[in-house]
């Protein structure tokens, strides 16, 4: 899958040292050849969370068929 700057995209995996769980929504803020992105995760009020270095299959891109919700973040900072 080829990803652009400000895709918004679905983590694929659990990511708990960052607080992180599939599901949560990023925004891709750089493209690494071949494969690799980096993708910023905020909190509902903008706060940014974690920025991470992904391989493009642990994202995938936003669906029609997708909810968004919100919940806590687990240990909060």
């Amino acid at each position: 899958m080829r990803y652009d700057l400000l895709d918004t995209v679905v983590l694929n995996r659990d990511v708990p040292e960052h607080g992180l769980r599939q599901g949560d929504l990023g925004a891709v803020v750089e493209v690494y050849a071949p494969d690799g992105l980096e993708v910023e995760f905020v909190t509902g009020s903008g706060r940014t969370q974690a920025v991470l270095t992904l391989r493009a299959d642990d994202v995938r891109p936003v669906q029609d068929r997708d909810l968004i919700a919100v919940r806590p973040l687990d240990g909060a900072r």
